[in-house]
């Protein structure tokens, strides 16, 4: 890894008068996996839609050593950010292979003649999804439809994925897989910054950490310092893991 793909200085959002993220910075090295964990509330999802520009924010943003704060989501996408969001937004009337496909709509225009290749990419991460092509979105299994949620972003190429709850509303089993799948993706070489209610599990295969809370970043280091951090496992980890990972 060299450098970082993704550097936030002093990010502030509000709502109206209230001050949901207040000066925050936080950087994503390349070809890394950062999460970001805290309690509800504390602007986890905030932070991730400001980086994508779907929220107006005051700060820097600089992705691959350039600014981006001037652009809007579709220009941000193009550039190779993309977020998977925590309620997934899939078209759920669309059959798999059209949701899919439509993640790679800026490649479309471009004529990108290597859209079939992703596709297969894919497919050799989540089986099931070239078995229900032909399925409606809206009929596929939670874990199911994550799984689409995170290949129709992996269409549009992205060099830093920005996951948010993927684990939400997942059995235990379906959970492992995806973390599976997100350490993976971060060994194909792609950067992720990673929002996850369950600390453990997105300490477990995380390289950097941070523990935002109240829009501030109290806590970062090393993945497995904050996992070993009284601090962290009081208010965060508990004694026991509520997800398994490999």
């Amino acid at each position: 890894m060299t450098g970082n793909i993704l550097e936030i200085r002093n990010l502030s959002v509000r709502y109206g008068r209230v001050e949901a993220i207040n000066d925050l910075s936080l950087s994503v090295a390349t070809g890394s996996i950062t999460s970001l964990i805290g309690p509800n509330g504390a602007g986890k999802t905030t932070t991730l839609g400001a980086i994508i520009a779907l929220l107006p924010a005051k700060g820097e943003i600089i992705f691959d050593g350039e600014s981006v704060g001037h652009l809007d989501v579709e220009d941000r996408v193009a550039r190779g950010m993309c977020l998977v969001p925590e309620k997934r937004e899939l078209f759920s009337q669309m059959s798999v292979r059209d949701n899919l496909e439509l993640g790679a709509f800026l490649r479309y225009q471009r004529h990108d003649k290597t859209i079939g290749r992703s596709l297969e990419s894919v497919f050799s991460l989540f089986p099931r999804l070239q078995e229900r092509l032909a399925q409606a979105a809206g009929t596929l299994s939670g874990g199911e439809r994550q799984m689409l949620a995170i290949g129709r972003a992996l269409m549009a190429e992205p060099r830093l994925l920005m996951l948010d709850e993927p684990s939400l509303g997942l059995a235990p089993l379906v959970t492992a897989e995806i973390f599976r799948t997100i350490a993976a993706l971060r060994d194909s070489g792609v950067s992720i910054l990673l929002v996850e209610q369950q600390a453990r599990a997105a300490l477990q295969v995380s390289d950097f950490g941070y523990v935002l809370e109240t829009g501030d970043i109290a806590l970062a280091g090393p993945a497995k310092t904050l996992a070993n951090d009284p601090r962290v496992i009081e208010s965060y980890l508990g004694s026991r893991s509520t997800a398994t990972t490999a």
